[in-house]
């Protein structure tokens, strides 16, 4: 509730937060379109490859050219304006960073990224969930070694579903079930950057206003996405995917209560202290009324009859036997509230959200028939999707984790549908993004433990 003030206070003492960001693309401009009109906030640097299109990206949303005119770090501390670089290593480096915040969603440069931040006593903020349940284990831990804030990107939807669990385990309220919306269909895995748009029903003038990737964007639409941001949720919560994963039940926001409660309850999740994605669309394509496609959710227990009586009393948008009840927010606003993150960790040393464990994974999924010797082509793309595994099962298999599915050659033909291995494809071990998550499977592998009740 103070992060505010305390940030007037940085502004009033002449010493902004000083902050980095590595890609200027949809988040990383929602975030810098906020950034400029946020007291004690100072952008000192970004770095994007494609300098001249992030100097672009700044005009769109709103920046005057003064703003980004500063030709060094240097330059940029004594104006109060900003350096644009081709270099991550070197805003990484620049004196005087406090927070960088990375926003490539390549897993391999956010590792990379994130290490070097981490040796140079930068907090980090990782947008790029990508990289986050490839190795945010491992990375939060060093951050932790290091003296230095590891965090989820508030204002995307892992961060905000953690502030639910927090709030409903400080409350002392068992947590049954946590998660988001989304629009799902079973055909969904099939899609590709070519098809997307036809599946999120947006119009061209809508895509091409806002800029919209649609190999990211495919990646919301083919339910990797989902997977990859409740693993992210799990990793960081204790909770524990279902055996099989996702399973995207219809569901509004006032049906949250009773689809997302165990089986044995009458609800649609295998056990209570998991994850579970709700779909937007009924199984026949219609649309669900009052869905919760851009929200996120928790559902809770009451443990004892007063707090039955009291989910009845109050109509705490509880289920059919008033013992579970949902908290939801509608919607979420993505990288123009990631100011909160980099607030959280600059003034209060405390992450929006962080990887504790490896209860999950995200693995690749074939989404047609392949041949041996084609090469992956990563999230979002024509190839793969990511499905939530429990991480014991996917150590045991050797399932292929989503985020290192690109440029790697496959060793075999593969079904649709088929989990692919570690063994599918021709891997290089000595690259970083490899050797890191080894080493993360190595330090935090154990039997999958459903969090506390």
């Amino acid at each position: 509730m103070n992060l505010a003030r305390m940030l007037a206070a940085r502004a009033e003492a002449g010493n902004p937060v000083k902050v980095g960001i590595i890609g200027a693309g949809k988040f990383g401009a929602m975030y810098l379109s906020q950034a400029r009109l946020t007291v004690g906030t100072h952008v000192l640097g970004i770095a994007d490859l494609n300098v001249e299109g992030a100097r672009d990206q700044l005009r769109h949303i709103g920046w005057e050219e003064e703003r980004f005119a500063a030709t060094s770090f240097d330059d940029a501390r004594a104006s109060g304006s900003t350096f644009i670089t081709d270099s991550a290593e070197a805003l990484i480096k620049a004196d005087g960073l406090e927070v960088l915040i990375e926003a490539t969603g390549d897993p391999a440069a956010g590792i990379k990224h994130c290490l070097l931040a981490i040796e140079n006593g930068r907090h980090v903020i990782m947008v790029n969930v990508e990289a986050d349940v490839v190795a945010g284990p491992l990375l939060a831990a060093k951050a932790r070694d290091a003296g230095v804030v590891y965090s989820m990107a508030w204002g995307d939807q892992p961060a905000l579903i953690c502030e639910h669990v927090d709030w409903a385990r400080a409350c002392g309220f068992k947590v049954v079930c946590a998660g988001k919306g989304t629009r799902y269909l079973p055909s969904f895995h099939r899609s590709t950057p070519d098809t997307v748009w036809d599946h999120f029903g947006w119009d061209r003038e809508v895509v091409e206003r806002g800029r919209l990737n649609p190999k990211m964007f495919n990646s919301f639409i083919d339910g990797t996405k989902s997977g990859i941001e409740m693993t992210a949720v799990c990793n960081a919560t204790g909770l524990s995917p279902q055996p099989d994963g996702l399973s995207f039940p219809p569901a509004s926001r006032l049906e949250l209560a009773e689809v997302c409660k165990p089986r044995s309850a009458g609800g649609q999740v295998d056990f209570a202290g998991t994850t579970e994605v709700v779909s937007s669309l009924n199984r026949d394509g219609t649309e669900v009324p009052v869905h919760l496609q851009y929200g996120t959710y928790v559902v809770i227990e009451a443990e004892t009859d007063y707090a039955t009586y009291c989910f009845e009393e109050y109509s705490m948008l509880h289920d059919s036997s008033f013992k579970y009840a949902a908290l939801y927010r509608p919607t979420h606003m993505i990288g123009l509230e990631l100011g909160i993150s980099v607030a959280s960790a600059a003034l209060r040393g405390e992450p929006t959200g962080a990887a504790i464990g490896f209860n999950a994974d995200v693995v690749a999924t074939a989404k047609r028939p392949m041949k041996a010797g084609e090469v992956l082509d990563g999230e979002g793309g024509f190839c793969v999707w990511g499905k939530q595994a429990p991480a014991d099962v996917s150590l045991r298999e050797g399932y292929l984790p989503l985020g290192l599915a690109s440029d790697f050659t496959l060793t075999r033909d593969i079904g649709e549908g088929e989990r692919l291995r570690w063994s599918d494809v021709k891997i290089d071990e000595t690259t970083q993004a490899v050797r890191v998550r080894r080493e993360m499977e190595a330090r935090f592998a154990r039997p999958n433990i459903r969090a506390a009740e």
